[in-house]
This record gives C-alpha cells, sequence and structure tokens, in this order.
C-alpha cells in the first residue's frame, strides 16, 4: 500500500506516517546483543558496518504567501467539501520553478489515469473531471511542463488553507541475505498463523472494522506483541528473508515501512511492508518527549536515533512499549510505491488525507522553507497525516534525503490544483456543508 510513515517529529510524536507505510505500521525493533567477532578468514571489508549518516538540513528560510481569506470550518467538516472551498490565487501568478514542474508533470502523467478511476473522498471531484488533462498531459512537452499546469488547472484552497509539512524518505541500511556475524537482526515475513478477521462479516453495526490475530485452542487471541516476538514467539511461524546488523536502522525502517539494504557484496535488496501484527501503534518519540529523555536539538530523527544507540537498555523497553511489529517481503520492479499502488518520487511526491486531497492530483505548497515549497502530487497516505492541509513530502533515498526528511517540519499555506471546470463550479456558489 504505502511508503509508509513520516520521520519527521510530528510523526514520531505520534504514530507513523508516510508515508511507504500503512497506518498500523511504524514499530521498532530492540538492540540486539554485540556481534561476536568476524572469523578469521571473514574479511573485514565483507561484514557490514553501521553507516554515519548526515545530521538533519538545517534549512532554508523562505516567507509563505499569504494565504486566502476564508470562512470558519464547520466543527462537523471531515472532507475538503463540508471543510469549505474557496478560490486560490491565479496559477501563473505561483513561483514555480522548470525542475518542479517537470517533475510534476511526470508524477501527474503516472497518476492519473487511476485518477480517473477512483471514487473522490474530498467530495470534491469525479473521475471525468480529469480525462481531459491525462489526455494533454501523455504528449505535453516536457520543456513546457509549467505551461500544462497553467493551462488545465486552476487552484483551490481548503479551508483556511494553514499547511503543515513533513519529510520521510526511503531509508538504505546495511544488511544480509543470510545471517552472519554482524548481521544478526531478524526481518521477518508473514507469519503463516497471522489471520485477518473482517466484522463485517458478523455483524452490520461492524462493517469496515478488522482485526487481526491467531487462533490458540478453540480461541482466537491478539498476535504476539513485539516483546514476544524479539524473544523468538515467530521461530517456526514465519520466514526470515533478511537480517541487519543495527537495530536502531530497523526500528526506522519500519516507520517508513519500505526501504533498501545494502549487501555485502555492494547489491541492493528492497523490502516493502507486508502485514502487521494488527497490535496498536505508539510512537516512542512522544514518550520520550513526555518523560524529558529529548533535549534542545534531539528532536529530529537523528536525535531519537542518537538517543536510543547511546542508551541500549533503557532503549529497548521504550521501544517495547510499541506493541507493533511490522512484516516485509523482498520488492522486485519500480518502486517504492505508494497508497496508489505506483511509484512514488522523491522531490514530487507527497502523502496526504484523501479525505481532503484526491490522490494523484497536485498541489502546490508554499512554506516557510524553500526545499518543502513547490509542486508536489499526492501519491501516497499515512498513518499520521490527517486533516486539511497536511502534506507528508517524500524525499527519495540515500544520505542527502534522510538528512532532510529528518529534519522536515515547514508550515505555510496550501492550494491544490483542479481542472479549470471543477474550480468554476465548486466556486460558482458558496459551499453548504
Amino acid at each position: 500500500m504505502r511508503l509508509w510513515g513520516t520521520v519527521a517529529l510530528a510523526a514520531l510524536l505520534s504514530a507513523c506516517s508516510g508515508g511507504i507505510v500503512p497506518p498500523e505500521a511504524g514499530v521498532s525493533r530492540a538492540p540486539a546483543p554485540s556481534p561476536a567477532p568476524a572469523p578469521r578468514d571473514t574479511p573485514r571489508s565483507s561484514l557490514p558496518e553501521t553507516p554515519v549518516h548526515l545530521p538533519a538540513r538545517q534549512p532554508t528560510a523562505a516567507t509563505p504567501l499569504a494565504a486566502m481569506p476564508a470562512l470558519p470550518v464547520p466543527a462537523s467538516a471531515t472532507t475538503a467539501r463540508t471543510t469549505g472551498v474557496v478560490a486560490g490565487p491565479a496559477l501563473n501568478t505561483l513561483p514555480i520553478g522548470q525542475e518542479g514542474a517537470e517533475r510534476a508533470l511526470a508524477a501527474y502523467k503516472l497518476s492519473c489515469t487511476s485518477l480517473q478511476r477512483r471514487t473522490d473522498s474530498t467530495g470534491l471531484t469525479q473521475g471525468a473531471d480529469w480525462a481531459e488533462s491525462c489526455r494533454a498531459a501523455s504528449s505535453w512537452p516536457t520543456r513546457d511542463a509549467r505551461g500544462f499546469f497553467v493551462r488545465h488547472f486552476d487552484t483551490v484552497q481548503i479551508g483556511d488553507g494553514k499547511a503543515f509539512a513533513t519529510g520521510y524518505y526511503e531509508p538504505e541500511i546495511h544488511g544480509c541475505r543470510e545471517r552472519r556475524s554482524g548481521c544478526e537482526v531478524p526481518i521477518y515475513g508473514v507469519p503463516t498463523d497471522l489471520i485477518d478477521v473482517d466484522l463485517g462479516l458478523f455483524s452490520d453495526d461492524l462493517k469496515g472494522k478488522k482485526i487481526r490475530g491467531r487462533v490458540e485452542g478453540k480461541n482466537f487471541v491478539p498476535y504476539f506483541d513485539r516483546t514476544a516476538i524479539e524473544q523468538g514467539r515467530l521461530d517456526g511461524r514465519a520466514p526470515v528473508i533478511a537480517y541487519a546488523n543495527d537495530p536502531v536502522e530497523i526500528f526506522f525502517l519500519q516507520v517508513q515501512g519500505s526501504g533498501r539494504l545494502r549487501l555485502p557484496d555492494g547489491g541492493v535488496m528492497r523490502i516493502g511492508y507486508a502485514g502487521q501484527n494488527g497490535r496498536d501503534y505508539t510512537g516512542i518519540g512522544k514518550l520520550m518527549k513526555d518523560r524529558g529523555l529529548l533535549g534542545p536539538g534531539q528532536t529530529s530523527m537523528q536525535g531519537i536515533m542518537a538517543y536510543l544507540r547511546q542508551n541500549p537498555e533503557e532503549g529497548r523497553a521504550i521501544m517495547r512499549e510499541n506493541k507493533s511489529f511490522v512484516f516485509f517481503k523482498e520488492l522486485t520492479g519500480a518502486g517504492p510505491l505508494g497508497a496508489m499502488g505506483l511509484p512514488v518520487a522523491g522531490w514530487t511526491s507527497a502523502a496526504v488525507d484523501p479525505k481532503f486531497v484526491p490522490l494523484g492530483a497536485p498541489a502546490f505548497l508554499s512554506m516557510d522553507r524553500t526545499d518543502a515549497t513547490g509542486l508536489w502530487v499526492a501519491q501516497d497516505t499515512g498513518g499520521a497525516i490527517k486533516g486539511a492541509n497536511r502534506f507528508d513530502t517524500f524525499w527519495g533515498a540515500g544520505d542527502d534525503a534522510r538528512a532532510i526528511a529528518g529534519g522536515m517540519s515547514a508550515r505555510g499555506v496550501a492550494w491544490l490544483l483542479l481542472p479549470k471546470a471543477v474550480v468554476m463550479r465548486l466556486t460558482a456558489a458558496p459551499v453548504t456543508p
């Protein structure tokens, strides 16, 4: 489903985002014992080492554009339509750069066919509304990408337009396909005894609700929590698809829900979300903040990771308070994949709440930092990405992406790009919640 999860502080302090992970994902692994010395005949260069990562990227400040005047948001609002829609600024007045427009056009080409088939939960559009721009995108020259958006779209503001953006990325950590000294943290596939139950089959009152668990005797019980799994309860119940050398890195990879393992031979194994144990997610960042464990400058992803490594026993106990556990599968082909089942792209894709932004639609963010300002295409969702004007920006893979996403926390204003006919229809008369 999604490259889940948010790396930025907002997600770490609550639930995981968006990013390439489903809403219930976002778990951590307790630290493994110190690895035994490498066998004498094993070259040290063939063993994975704990990577050294760049600190959170310090942003270049920017001044966001002013939001459009809007009516107060009704307390009962649950979608973009009921929150209130006002016309935004003319698209040709917004500071859309050439590179950003080209990336957004490529992403829109990829998404727009699916966008026409999806049911828009925002209440703003119908599938047919996107057909004309989708046809045009297929042959539109890249050199005039900005002209494409100006020609086919106008902007709208949802509610007061006040936007908050975090960041996520595709982690790359050291790992091995087989267990070896220094590479001993198991990465599990889906257990054979994990069962999904659709409660709606038993009662109309429970329609849409599901639970996960296992059968024990004649009873259906919750699945093993993370502590039990770390203590070996999955032995014989779940495949081990790979091993990692750093349990803290695995924690953050699970928060993201998808990532890359850099293998000893230089190859790469991509893994993605395959399932979850059904237990509730607890954000350990919030626990650490509430307990005064994170001082000034430590509230980024990098600061949290440093604390966990410096205090392994305490970190183990904190992480075990999060009972949720994510299972993985090896990924092949294009990726990572977002909630639309399509590849997401760094500096272009964003996770959103689909009740407020149509999945596949473009949006323009004017934020208080330059890297977050520009065109983004909604191609993903996330458990912590809820409400109007909430965006989780995707930055790709590698240390540069990690450095940006790890400290991404931007505020400003958001405008959705909708087909011109839709904007005319929505703004022709006051919206009645």
